[in-house]
């Protein structure tokens, strides 16, 4: 009875009582593929654009039946390489010296295979129907910490998304890591920026955002003040009530026109008139009267103005009289003073002291109202005088 083959290393399986003097080669011969399929290597040149064939032959050495096939060449189109169907076997395949290898697909002749994906080693395994790749990613278990050299993972070996935030420690991220330019105000949360992040001295003119508020100085600024402390809105503004300033005088004999600041909207005059004159008889005469006047103007305001002169000898003191105000002259003596009508405020012996004699005329002690009154015979009275503020 002849020898037949077996399936999947095509081994001779002689019959008992055959090969008479020969079986002994013929074992040997079996020893011989069963190391090739052990430890077997082959180099096998690939076809660009074509198809290799591996075979496995019976009882004879086949370059299918190696342990480790290393294939070399360029591929520049699809090309392929074929094992023989129906046999079962492990393959070391070794791609190193393939240039162009995502060219290559390895399969059985039938059946599927894999396309080889780099120029590295691989190992696959036949099922007697299709080839099977096996890849890193088709084994079991875990590569563990412990497993991994300290300088392994380079910058390459991470794609773009694959450090998060939760693979970070706090601690980790220093000063050192972070480039000069790296940190952008995006990256920067607004309630993160507090008052002890800036330095004394830090926030100048330029790191200020401008407001709606034209530089320039302001008469009498009306301004809005915001919350932080910072001037949103400015404007000139009005004197207001109770701000007033004293800006005008004139004494006894002058004369003109007053004309009011543009702003102003109120005026409040203080006027006196001139005093009586003394004649021979010595007798007194009266002080000039005087008084304080308000008024609210609209701009332009202006008014004329004359202050009285002091009665000369014997004389009634002359009137002083500004806008729709008057302050009338005292009498010659013996007379009485002058008064002040419609006067909001009236100087009288209440809030004044009474003239005193003092050498050739008398005066008014506190130097107010109206011009001093004549004593001494002979004596003129004293002049008038006005004052204006405006607010």
């Amino acid at each position: 009875m002849a020898s037949s083959y077996s399936t999947d290393l095509k081994l001779e399986l002689m019959v008992t009582g055959e090969n008479a003097g020969t079986w002994g080669d013929n074992t040997n011969n079996n020893l011989n593929l069963i190391q090739q399929a052990i430890a077997g290597f082959e180099s096998v040149a690939l076809s660009d654009g074509g198809t290799v064939a591996l075979a496995m032959t019976d009882k004879t050495i086949s370059n299918a039946r190696n342990m480790v096939l290393k294939f070399t060449g360029t591929l520049t189109t699809a090309s392929t390489v074929t094992i023989p169907d129906g046999i079962e076997k492990f393959y070391i395949i070794d791609l190193s010296a393939v240039t162009g290898v995502t060219n290559l697909t390895i399969k059985t002749v039938s059946g599927t295979g894999f396309t080889a994906g780099e120029a590295a080693i691989v190992a696959a395994y036949s099922d007697g129907t299709n080839l099977n790749e096996i890849a890193l990613n088709t084994l079991g278990g875990t590569i563990a910490t412990a497993q991994i050299d300290d300088d392994a993972i380079s910058t390459a070996k991470l794609s773009d998304n694959a450090v998060t935030t939760a693979k970070i420690s706090n601690a980790n991220v220093t000063t050192a890591k972070i480039a000069d330019n790296a940190i952008t105000s995006d990256k920067i949360s607004a309630l993160q920026v507090t008052q002890a992040k800036i330095a004394n001295d830090a926030v100048g003119p330029d790191q200020l955002s401008n407001t709606a508020v034209t530089p320039g100085s302001y008469d009498l600024a009306s301004i809005t003040v915001d919350a932080q402390g910072r001037i949103t809105a400015a404007s000139d503004g009005a004197a207001g009530g109770g701000g007033f300033v004293a800006n005008f005088t004139a004494s006894g004999g002058q004369s003109g026109t007053f004309t009011a600041n543009p702003a102003s909207t109120s005026i409040l005059a203080y006027m006196g008139g001139g005093g009586g004159g003394t004649d021979p008889s010595r007798q007194p005469a009266g002080r000039g009267g005087w008084g304080i006047w308000s008024a609210t103007v609209t701009a332009p305001f202006a008014a004329s103005y004359s202050v009285g002169t002091g009665g000369s000898n014997g004389q009634n003191g002359q009137a002083t009289n500004f806008y729709n105000f008057t302050a009338n002259g005292g009498q010659s003596a013996p007379g009485g003073p002058g008064n002040a009508p419609g006067a909001n405020w009236v100087g009288n012996s209440s809030n004044f002291k009474q003239p005193e004699r003092s050498g050739n005329g008398a005066y008014w002690s506190t130097g107010h109202g109206g011009g001093l009154v004549g004593m001494t015979s002979g004596t003129n009275g004293g002049p008038g005088n006005l004052w204006v503020w405006e607010a």
